[in-house]
């Protein structure tokens, strides 16, 4: 059957899971960091046995954690999926090890005419039942639109008229796609020349996920002093994909209680109308 309106509010079974060191650590070098001084800057991040230092996490490890079904809502062909929206709310830094349960939920499903727009909601807590975080994907399903429903919201997003009060640049590595894969998406557009081409593209194309990872931590820096307990909450649009080896430049404006930000390569922009809260 197409895309089902009616599935919007379903929750899913909740489902316990577990991550160790190795999970964070691997995820931290997916995202880059280390690169530009393996032994200094940023090894909370990268090791867990330096002497004098603690073992975190970076905030957006939470998108590729998480143990809970999420229920159907509907049936489409997966080639019209599009990874269009991003964001992830931290009640509490994440460790660098745990258990938590998952609760998954199919959140509201707009009618954009000729595509669905689905999102899909992660609640997160602690085996004590403590909040630890939520994520909201947003999926822009074509062909599965025109059944006369809701188009949703229009939110309103303005790049600030003035040059912006941080810009991170960060260069991916060649490889970078076939280092984060190993977090747990293993989809081949993403390491299979062919099936890339197939897709459209002239080789595999980066992670949407590592582009956010590789922005969250730019904004974990910049803004936040290196400190994840600092770090509320992070979301946005993906714009255009990125190739593995491109530079990625981060530009970030403070306003009032939340911080504005854009991600590019060169003039193009990759992620867009981005938000984020500190704590």
């Amino acid at each position: 059957m197409p895309i089902n309106p009616d599935a919007s509010g379903s929750i899913g079974e909740p489902a316990e899971f577990s991550w160790t060191s190795k999970d964070s650590l691997l995820y931290a070098l997916g995202v880059g960091a280390g690169v530009s001084d393996p032994t200094g800057f940023e090894l909370e991040f990268t090791t867990e046995n330096s002497n004098g230092i603690n073992q975190v996490a970076f905030p957006t490890q939470v998108v590729v954690m998480g143990g809970g079904s999420t229920p159907s809502f509907g049936d489409f062909n997966p080639v019209n999926l599009l990874h269009a929206e991003q964001a992830i709310t931290l009640h509490q830094p994440l460790p660098a090890a745990g258990t938590a349960v998952s609760t998954g939920k199919i959140g509201p499903i707009y009618d954009k005419g000729k595509a669905a727009l689905v999102y899909l909601e992660t609640d997160v807590a602690d085996t004590d039942g403590n909040p630890m975080w939520s994520t909201k994907s947003g999926l822009f399903i074509g062909g599965e639109g025109g059944w006369g429903g809701d188009r949703g919201p229009t939110t309103e997003w303005n790049l600030p008229d003035r040059e912006a009060d941080h810009t991170v640049s960060y260069e991916t590595r060649d490889d970078q796609a076939l280092l984060y894969r190993l977090n747990g998406d293993r989809n081949p557009l993403h390491s299979d020349p062919s099936f890339a081409s197939a897709a459209g593209f002239d080789k595999p194309i980066l992670h949407g996920l590592c582009t956010y990872g590789f922005t969250g931590r730019a904004l974990l820096h910049a803004l936040c002093d290196s400190d994840p307990a600092q770090f509320g909450s992070m979301g946005g649009r993906f714009k255009s994909p990125v190739m593995p080896g491109e530079v990625l430049e981060v530009h970030a404006w403070e306003e009032s209680d939340q911080v504005l930000f854009q991600t590019r390569v060169g003039d193009r922009v990759v992620f867009d109308n981005g938000v984020m809260t500190r704590n």
